[in-house]
């Protein structure tokens, strides 16, 4: 076969990597694998699952009692301690249309989900608004959220709640630094991984006009309208289309990633368990912050009178609060029990395997998790399992299990991953 017929072949190849349908598969995959013994690094006992839902339905009954949840999205970070800090402001704007306030929404969301990795355990930011003190995925949010809102992202001063294209390529990590109350004594994980990461959404933002560009310049949320155009004549739009949108936009942002015929894979990886006869051999996708994204941007499109369908065509999240969840209550064990001790670069078999058997056990969790409940999947879809159980969950056995609730596993990252 000609290079540029392989190429082709491969391209293809990778574009069906790019969806929430291979996410899932190859981790249902990867799940089998462990259960029959398969993988270097892990034990799985799927015989723990029964008890980790009900510790997850207990949970979610207790944070919302009527089991009217929301989806997980980065809104609900926004909304600390009985305060939205963004919807009240939002509702009070004089916006011309929806789809003005759905662009800017789209700009919010995009970079503070960007800038959502963990955070480290030695940070934290005090919003002189509210008077509280935040830390982890609270703090990265409230830091975005007042960045944003002070016009840190827009190249117009009259006009201060967007991201502009030019101003993200500008940004620097002092920028960062100071919008997120960096200092020696206040360090945040990966600052100049953050800053690079939102430098280079800036410049795709330029180089694809087709995805990017409004009336005022090319942003974020230039998605928006692509997305509007996508529905169909009643408005719909399966969630699937979000998230497919946003690796084609996004792919090139994540540095010295994978790439398989000239597409760029974003979070994707290689294991060895993971067997193929194309070149697809060996790879596992995860997109986890894109999917995280996705649900993100679900209510700005409803809100813009899209309904998005098929929710549940997303995947659970492969970051540390679930995978955790799945290490404290016993169904994943590292069969080296020496491995706890290590620090494990992301690329690792040992976290890809952890990342994608998370994905997998999330969809054997959810429907568990609803039994207990006795609601089915139209009432507790599983972004809304994951709001109110699974990653509340993870985060409160980490703290019951070691000090400061850190992750069960020590990973290094350039604060794009986790």
């Amino acid at each position: 076969m000609a290079s540029s017929e392989t190429e082709q072949a491969q391209s293809l190849q990778a574009e069906s990597l790019l969806t929430p349908a291979a996410v899932r598969t190859r981790a249902q995959e990867m799940l089998r694998i462990g259960v029959e013994g398969g993988l270097t690094h892990w034990r799985v006992d799927l015989d723990r699952l029964p008890e980790v839902a009900r510790y997850v339905a207990e949970l979610t009954r207790e944070r919302y009692p009527t089991l009217d949840v929301p989806f997980h999205a980065r809104w609900r970070h926004f909304e600390l301690d009985g305060v939205d800090l963004w919807g009240p402001d939002a509702d009070a704007e004089d916006w011309p249309d929806a789809a003005t306030r759905a662009r800017a929404e789209f700009d919010l969301a995009v970079v503070s989900v960007l800038l959502d990795a963990g955070a480290g355990p030695d940070w934290s930011y005090a919003d002189a608004a509210t008077g509280r003190t935040y830390t982890r995925s609270e703090g990265l949010a409230v830091a975005s959220l007042r960045m944003f809102q002070s016009g840190a992202f827009s190249a117009d001063p009259d006009d201060p709640w967007r991201a502009d294209a030019v101003s993200l390529t500008l940004l620097s990590a002092d920028d960062l630094a100071k919008g997120f109350q960096v200092t020696a004594d206040n360090p945040l994980v990966g600052l100049e991984g953050r800053a690079a990461l939102l430098r280079r959404l800036g410049r795709q933002c330029l180089s694809r006009p087709d995805l990017f560009e409004l009336e005022d310049g090319p942003r974020p949320g230039g998605l928006a309208d692509v997305l509007f155009a996508r529905a169909d004549a009643e408005d719909r739009l399966p969630a699937s289309a979000i998230l497919e949108l946003l690796l084609e936009a996004f792919g090139p942002i994540w540095q010295d990633r994978l790439t398989l015929g000239g597409v760029d894979l974003g979070d994707c990886w290689r294991h060895p368990a993971m067997r193929r006869d194309d070149a697809t051999d060996g790879l596992v996708p995860i997109h986890k912050l894109s999917q995280w994204l996705s649900y993100s941007l679900v209510e700005p499109l409803q809100r813009a009178c899209v309904t998005v369908t098929d929710l549940d065509g997303l995947t659970g999240l492969a970051e540390y609060r679930n995978g955790g969840l799945f290490m404290d209550m016993g169904v994943l064990t590292l069969k080296d029990p020496t491995d706890i001790d290590k620090a494990w670069p992301v690329s690792d078999p040992l976290v890809v395997g952890w990342r994608s058997m998370t994905v997998a056990l999330l969809d054997r969790i959810a429907p568990l998790v609803r039994a207990e409940l006795c609601v089915d999947a139209d009432r507790l879809p599983l972004a809304s399992v994951l709001e109110a159980g699974t990653w509340a969950a993870g985060r409160r056995i980490a703290a019951e299990r070691r000090a400061g609730g850190g992750p069960p596993l020590t990973i290094l990252s350039d604060g794009t991953v986790f």
